[in-house]
């Protein structure tokens, strides 16, 4: 490892690079925008990945939101366009048929008129079980959100959402035991929850128990739509066709009606994006790769290059008595440092960019790429791979030059 320190060798090393300056500063370019590629698709990837968990982090991914819409089919008995609701008595029995379904939240929803004093806005009031806090998880600021007792009791309590705080509230105002007006009649606030920024069907909803609304409303048995989550490892698509063609039979659907039943599979939607994601990240490890091979093969091609010019030098250093290994261990060592130059500015660099991006792309509320970086073992395993692909490219420049006769490079013009 002395030649590592040898003040000789660095001297070659830097006359190498002075007398080809251009063509140094362009094989360091094509070797640091292979790493700098590398990494700036790797922090996007990244940065698309974590937007994507904070779009559905809320939710419980395995999930199918099912509703009733109008028949297109007509069967026993039923015309076309027959429109029907939902019960709990489907929510009974979906839950003693499907051991596959973890958590099952019937749910009743419409518009009404909150009111505080002289301020009043128009929202979507919501009659929920406390169940729906573990299928779509709620960032409570103030409070708490509906429990058993409130089912129980048919309480009179909501839990709103920030903007609908914002609005109704005066600043610094605490909501938790104020009362707010839904349809004219007295809420207690029991819970104010953030605004998610990820994905949500329930954009500014107050949330009340389920027995209440169906009292307010008089909605007896009927709901409006339901929420189910599979238990882990459960083909969640196979258990919406099972779901949906229960209710067909319990409905007296016809069972090749498309039109009756309407449905989101978020576990297929998942899936899908996963695989895209899955797709770039491959290609971004490809393209990267090749890239930087590419930019290790021009630097054996400009070491050849230079070995060839220095032919005459080389041999006036054997005819002093310079060994093979000597000059091998310089063209290599000059194949390193210029891999490693190149890798240090291109980390640099792509650290930079995904710096920018974030800045520019990273924040507000509708974010694009969220914290885009990539792990510090990738990069030092890349900035590795670099190196020791510099060194064996090196090894040839290397031989080239030691096979090299000193009278025949004497001789040569």
């Amino acid at each position: 490892m002395k030649f590592l320190f040898d003040s000789d060798s660095w001297q070659e090393i830097y006359g190498s690079i002075r007398k080809n300056k251009i063509r140094t500063v362009i094989t360091i370019i094509g070797v640091l925008w292979g790493i700098f590629l590398l990494v700036v698709l790797l922090g996007a990837a990244r940065g698309m990945e974590n937007n994507f968990k904070k779009i559905f982090g809320n939710f419980a991914t395995n999930s199918v939101f099912i509703w009733t819409q109008s028949t297109d089919t007509p069967f026993k008995g039923f015309q076309k366009g027959r429109r029907f609701l939902p019960s709990l008595t489907d929510v009974k029995i979906l839950k003693e048929e499907f051991k596959e379904i973890k958590l099952l939240a019937p749910r009743s929803q419409t518009n009404a008129q909150l009111i505080k004093d002289f301020k009043s806005g128009s929202f979507q009031v919501s009659g929920d079980y406390p169940v729906l806090d573990q299928v779509q998880k709620k960032e409570l600021i103030y409070g708490r959100f509906l429990n058993e007792n409130d089912i129980l009791s048919k309480s009179k309590v909501v839990v709103i959402s920030e903007d609908i705080y914002k609005q109704l509230f005066d600043k610094n105002v605490k909501p938790v035991g104020q009362y707010i007006k839904v349809n004219n009649i007295n809420f207690k606030v029991i819970g104010v929850y953030k605004r998610p920024s990820s994905i949500n069907f329930d954009d500014d909803t107050a949330y009340i128990p389920f027995t209440t609304f169906q009292q307010i409303y008089n909605m007896g048995d009927k709901i409006h739509w339901m929420m189910i989550t599979a238990n882990e490892g459960v083909d969640i698509k196979q258990l919406e066709k099972d779901v949906l063609l229960t209710l067909k039979n319990l409905h007296k659907v016809h069972p090749d009606d498309k039109r009756a039943f309407g449905s989101v599979n978020l576990g297929v939607e998942i899936a899908k994006f996963t695989g895209f994601l899955t797709g770039m990240q491959f290609l971004t490890w490809f393209v990267g790769i090749a890239t930087l091979i590419a930019g290790v093969f021009a630097i054996g091609n400009i070491l050849l290059i230079t070995v060839k010019e220095r032919t005459k030098e080389i041999g006036i250093r054997r005819a002093l008595g310079a060994t093979p290994r000597s000059v091998r261990q310089q063209i290599i060592l000059e194949s390193v440092f210029l891999t490693t130059v190149a890798g240090m500015l291109g980390i640099i660099f792509g650290a930079l960019v995904l710096f920018l991006i974030d800045s520019a792309f990273g924040h507000g509320p509708d974010p694009t790429l969220v914290n885009p970086t990539v792990n510090i073992p990738i990069i030092m395993i890349a900035f590795l791979t670099l190196v020791v692909l510099g060194t064996l490219i090196g090894l040839i420049p290397a031989y080239m030059a030691t096979i090299v006769k000193p009278i025949e490079a004497l001789r040569e013009e």
